[in-house]
């Protein structure tokens, strides 16, 4: 696991952990982020500093296992975001249709009437977003908390 400090464009930081530093590449290429805060899609690192452990006799598990904040240990106004987020994707999963990586090719076919018009959801590219948006498709990137931690 591996926690950075994110910016929105509205200069609010938070923290997020990702397993690993492709998956923050992937969500963040995918649009996928968004400032707890505000909501902003623009999303970056802020500048950090290392956290060098001095004693190297733990292993790095320990060490991992040691660091990492549990749900209980996050501030309770944190944990209430994150339990409404668990909800959010239950919800979606529950009411919506999984498109997967066809999201912005099944979100034109209900918009221009190829479709019955109905709820998805999926992924899609920063750049197919941009080009949805440009066509006014309507749609709601939405912050999403991984299975493995709802």
């Amino acid at each position: 696991m591996i926690k950075y400090r994110l910016r929105c464009d509205a200069e609010h930081s938070f923290d997020a952990w990702f397993r690993d530093s492709a998956a923050y590449d992937k969500q963040a290429g995918a649009g996928l982020l968004t400032c707890p805060n505000c909501g902003s899609a623009a999303i970056s690192k802020a500048l950090m500093a290392p956290s060098v452990n001095s004693s190297k006799k733990k292993s790095n598990r320990q060490s991992a296992e040691e660091t990492m904040p549990a749900v209980s240990q996050m501030p309770p106004e944190m944990a209430a975001i994150r339990e409404k987020l668990v909800a959010l994707r239950k919800e979606v999963e529950s009411k919506f249709d999984y498109v997967g990586k066809e999201f912005a090719e099944e979100a034109r076919k209900i918009h221009y009437g190829e479709t019955d018009p109905h709820g998805i959801y999926g992924e899609t590219s920063s750049d197919e977003a941009q080009a949805l948006m440009e066509e006014g498709i309507e749609f709601t990137p939405i912050p999403w908390v991984p299975k493995s931690d709802a």
